[in-house]
């Protein structure tokens, strides 16, 4: 059985890195744990866990200091995680599982990475991340922010999510910052890291400036597609936000040619005419975001590695056509969409609430009738 290094690298961590490591360290023959500069308890709790504790300057470079955790590593495969992920029981037994029965020429494990959850709990925001890597040559990060391992070799996917259950806002100027930095040092942005760049513009609300560096990643030769489809809808953002709302729509309409619509993209078609008030058009996207999602469920998917806004695939298209069927005045299909929305989110507030409504209509009807 091959051996697996935990590496992690942390700062001021005291309240979620227990909870980590009591999650994961069952996989683990050995814990390398990175400290960039804690003055809380952070390294107390990481040596009940682990004697390998080791000081790194921080720089403003998260692939220098991963790149040191894992040079730190002897285990044949090195698995990482932040202080504030969690390995579910399930997720944890199924690993445990494969590291007994790993063959020798897997090179990369991806891994579900889920960062958004429901009112129950139930992720709703997933993306793919290069979770356990052979301690290899090639098994080096990228990246002064959003940094990455560019998956190689032997690649194997297994459905064991890892949440990403953070606790308080931290700095969320963080990454701008760090990109802002490495500009103003003429350091030039790989295509990846100016797709990160202008997400992070984008969520600052500098949408004038966001939209001039998806441009130019679009332009990229060596984009991923992942992140060419992604860029396509935020540009459409970003083009909304600054009233062009003919430009926005032509720009989500151009991301039909990087291949078969994502939910994301025929979701935010549905919007585009629902806003206008245009219900069966919007109905026609919605119904394609359904489509693909019965797709996926017989095993066809083509964005590994890229962000999925699980709602897309079901409750929010459902909870979407229930206003435009309701609107064009069949209740009765209206309704069976808000139920079918409920079987994906029973306590959603809207779901709820468009019970009520919909209570109300047949009330009202029978009274009518008597």
């Amino acid at each position: 059985m091959p051996t697996w290094s935990l590496c992690m690298i942390v700062k001021d961590e005291e309240a979620v890195l227990e909870r980590c490591l009591n999650s994961a360290a069952a996989l683990a023959d050995e814990i390398v744990i990175v400290d960039t500069g804690s003055s809380d308890a952070t390294k107390e709790i990481a040596g009940r866990f682990t004697d390998r504790i080791y000081d790194f300057p921080w720089k403003d470079d998260f692939a220098a200091a991963r790149n040191f955790s894992f040079s730190l590593a002897e285990g044949e495969y090195v698995m990482w995680l932040d202080a504030d992920d969690v390995l579910p029981e399930d997720s944890l037994r199924l690993l445990l599982a494969k590291k007994a029965s790993l063959s020798g020429d897997v090179d990369v494990i991806m891994l579900p990475y889920e960062t958004a959850f429901d009112e129950t709990g139930k992720a709703v925001f997933s993306c793919e991340r290069e979770r356990i890597i052979r301690n290899c040559g090639q098994c080096v990060w990228t990246g002064a922010v959003h940094e990455a391992i560019v998956p190689f070799g032997r690649i194997l996917r297994l459905p064991a999510p890892i949440r990403h259950e953070k606790r308080g806002e931290g700095d969320r100027d963080r990454n701008l910052r760090i990109y802002e930095r490495l500009l103003k040092e003429n350091r030039r942005l790989d295509a990846r890291q100016q797709y990160y760049y202008g997400r992070e513009l984008y969520f600052h609300e500098k949408y004038a400036k966001a939209e001039a560096v998806l441009e130019r990643f679009l332009k990229e030769p060596d984009a991923w597609i992942v992140n060419r489809m992604e860029a396509v809808r935020l540009l459409a953002y970003c083009r909304y936000r600054q009233g062009r709302d003919q430009e926005a729509f032509e720009t989500l309409l151009s991301g039909l040619g990087l291949g078969a619509p994502q939910p994301e993209l025929c979701c935010d078609l549905g919007k585009h005419f629902l806003d206008r008030e245009q219900y069966g058009a919007a109905a026609f996207w919605y119904q394609a975001a359904l489509a693909w999602s019965r797709s996926e469920a017989a095993g066809w998917t083509e964005t590994d590695g890229g962000f999925a806004q699980l709602d897309c695939r079901g409750f929010l298209p459902c909870i979407q056509l229930c206003v435009c069927y309701d609107r064009m005045g069949d209740h009765k299909r209206a309704e069976a969409y808000n139920e079918r929305a409920g079987s994906y989110r029973p306590l959603s507030p809207y779901f709820l609430q468009n019970r009520r409504y919909f209570a109300h209509l047949r009330d009202a009807g029978s009274m009518a009738g008597d």
